[in-house]
């Protein structure tokens, strides 16, 4: 019997499939303000979400609702302008339903941006960082349940998840721009509470350099589809407690994305001509 969660996916690959510009080589989730911030590239075609059956639409501000289809430089890009979150009250499935959807539509590379708290006591507000590695504090798995064998294996190995060659080519291609890139391991809370300050300093003593709200069940979708993967993240203010005079709000999120977006854009668009 086929599983039904594969036959959603297959439905929906082969209505995109027919609206995309052209087969994806690299797919782009963008976070928080960032569609916003990165903009649509000249030419290509805009997809509504709406468009797509079973596709969960985004509903946090800052998180546009489509994709984009088309080239940037010589590399077939698909983007995915907002994602869902696992605090909405949605699945993993449906969290990572774009992830497996770039798959079967053919990406074989995954570049997943994402807003993010400075636990790190070196980050500031508006500091990138690549992501190198992450702690999955959701307490839960997009595996979890009968595998996807159509997709990739039972037990996959998540030792690089973060694909070490895509990192070094990151960090080439920022200086080459002029860009300050740090790197560093990011953990993901369920959210949608901003952590304590005690979970921020439980957080640090675990390894933690960044804490955000998503990434990680995407990340791990697309560590059992095959597909390498970059991870980058923006620090738009610093973690509970690290200045104990702040206070925390989705607004300081966006408006620091809007403020680094020129910067975000220029290094993206120059990583994915490379890609």
């Amino acid at each position: 019997m086929s599983d039904s969660r594969y036959e959603r996916l297959k439905t929906a690959a082969d209505v995109l499939r027919e609206r995309l510009a052209e087969p994806p080589r690299v797919a782009v989730t963008l976070g928080s303000g960032l569609s916003d911030a990165f903009g649509v590239p000249d030419g290509g075609r805009l997809i509504p979400c709406a468009e797509i059956p079973g596709f969960p639409a985004p509903t946090v501000a800052g998180h546009a609702g489509e994709f984009w289809s088309g080239r940037i430089g010589e590399t077939p890009v698909l983007v995915q302008r907002g994602r869902a979150h696992f605090y909405e009250g949605r699945s993993l499935e449906d969290v990572t339903f774009a992830t497996r959807l770039f798959a079967l539509v053919g990406a074989t590379r995954l570049v997943v941006t994402n807003a993010s708290g400075a636990i790190h006591p070196d980050y500031r507000a508006g500091d990138l960082v690549l992501i190198a590695d992450h702690i999955n504090m959701l307490g839960a798995n997009p595996l979890r349940g009968p595998n996807l064998d159509e997709l990739g294996p039972r037990f996959p190995d998540m030792s690089a998840a973060y694909t070490p060659a895509l990192r070094k080519l990151a960090k080439e291609v920022a200086a080459s721009e002029g860009i300050e890139l740090k790197e560093g391991v990011y953990v993901a809370a369920l959210g949608p509470s901003y952590e304590t300050p005690a979970e921020i300093r439980a957080f640090r003593a675990m390894g933690a350099d960044l804490v955000g709200m998503s990434t990680v069940p995407e990340v791990i979708a697309a560590a059992h589809a095959g597909m390498e993967v970059l991870g980058l993240s923006i620090a738009t203010n610093l973690a509970a407690g690290v200045n104990p005079e702040a206070t925390l709000g989705h607004e300081e999120v966006i408006e620091t994305t809007r403020r680094k977006g020129a910067e975000v854009r220029r290094l993206l668009l120059a990583l994915l001509a490379r890609l």
